[in-house]
């Protein structure tokens, strides 16, 4: 029996999982705990490793990331509460949103917490403000966009011609201007560039961070001196959704980058990364009831209640986001060709719209009323930041951490009921 298998079983005959919440996610900190030990261990001591937070902004998982010796990567004024709840520690904040108010970047300055500035305009704020906070001890850098093309999912990639995100740098004049900047602003000692996502090749993103060291390079020796002295070099590793490798992993990223910024490698610099998805995603599951079946145009469907309310990316763009199913019987045994004949199925959630599909026309065991669903690889973006909060039952989060016979699954969010909900109205 394998580790998620005791998971579903244990949640079960815990009653954790039941006809009144019928949908839950699970985060393994075990196995998050050896994810982090495995970014940990693929990089020099020069490398400092933050999470992006809007990948799993739950305090529980947030707080076991920390004390597992990773800081935090912030692009709202909401994640950056939830950071300082969970308890990070200032220095190990970095702040990255692209639309920083005022009062964002005072509270930075106040605080020690790093910023990657996004934009001119930005920047000229931030001229007044180091006015009012001459003794601030926050990291400040420009996020610069090296303009390298796009990955298969155009919609999350960053490093397009014209993205949103960053400095143009290609554009007009703009390295000769982003070097003239610095060298009138000895307080700018960092540089930043986030140039991967899900669907772009490890190769585009070594190019993006290629770029970003010859950029600081070039910074530095105009200013005579080494006036840059961190490189955030952003996370985006893609993850393997297509089976339980992991795929590529953070040793064949850190040795691309050796092969294309060596220099990273050399202690010459500070170097942070903001890896998110690749953190957690493995490590979180969501597990359905299958509320009931029908046949439509010979096709099985199962009604489970986890759909575009929790699986948003998946219900909405499903070739860019699929997602492995496995069935499991009322007592979580797994459901297998032996124990159920395969016929092709549509795994539906409980919204009111054609597009509220996990899966499509997959062949699976067959699935019957009262069955269990896992969807696998859902640690990051989906039971952690789902956006409909006024659907009922709603989603209860749970932490899993032991072994065998000691498994311990805790709630480290509660599901309202029905009678809950209308009590606060």
């Amino acid at each position: 029996m394998n580790r998620k298998q005791q998971i579903i079983q244990s949640a079960i005959e815990a009653n954790i999982i039941n006809n009144d919440l019928t949908a839950i996610g699970i985060m393994d900190l075990d196995s998050l705990k050896k994810t982090i030990l495995a970014v940990q261990q693929a990089f020099p001591q020069n490398f400092f490793h933050t999470f992006a937070v809007k990948a799993n902004a739950l305090l529980s998982v947030l707080a076991s990331i920390k004390d597992n010796g990773m800081g935090a990567e912030v692009a709202s004024p909401g994640e950056l509460l939830i950071a300082l709840e969970a308890g990070f520690n200032t220095e190990h904040i970095i702040f990255d949103s692209p639309a920083k108010t005022i009062s964002d970047l005072r509270q930075c300055l106040a605080k020690d917490i790093s910023i990657n500035i996004d934009n001119i305009q930005e920047l000229e704020r931030l001229d007044k403000l180091m006015l009012e906070y001459p003794q601030t001890k926050s990291v400040i850098g420009f996020r610069v966009n090296p303009q390298i093309g796009s990955g298969v999912i155009s919609s999350t990639s960053t490093a397009t011609a014209t993205s949103k995100f960053g400095y143009a740098l290609a554009d007009n004049n703009n390295r000769q201007t982003l070097i003239d900047i610095y060298k009138a602003r000895p307080w700018l000692t960092s540089i930043h560039t986030h140039t991967g996502s899900q669907g772009c090749e490890l190769t585009l993103m070594a190019k993006g961070v290629s770029a970003l060291t010859e950029l600081a390079e070039e910074i530095n020796d105009n200013i005579a001196g080494q006036q840059v002295v961190r490189l955030d070099i952003g996370g985006g590793l893609p993850v393997n959704f297509a089976s339980e490798e992991v795929n590529p992993t953070f040793t064949e990223y850190a040795e691309l980058l050796n092969e294309h910024a060596p220099i990273l490698f050399t202690n010459k610099y500070q170097v942070k990364t903001e890896f998110g998805r690749a953190i957690v995603a493995k490590n979180g599951v969501i597990v359905t009831r299958v509320e009931y079946t029908k046949t439509a145009g010979d096709r099985h469907i199962a009604i489970t209640h986890a759909g575009a309310q929790i699986l948003t990316r998946t219900a909405f763009l499903p070739k860019a986001w699929p997602l492995r199913i496995t069935g499991f019987t009322p007592l979580g045994k797994e459901k297998t060709a032996q124990v159920a004949e395969p016929v092709m199925t549509d795994v539906a959630g409980p919204c009111c719209f054609a597009g509220d599909l996990v899966c499509v026309n997959q062949l699976l065991p067959k699935l019957a009323i009262d069955d269990y669903v896992m969807v696998h690889d859902t640690g990051g973006y989906y039971f952690s930041n789902h956006f409909d909060y006024n659907s009922l039952p709603r989603v209860g989060v749970f932490a899993v951490s032991g072994e065998n016979q000691n498994l311990n699954i805790k709630c480290i969010r509660k599901a309202d009921s029905i009678e809950d909900v209308l009590s606060k109205m």
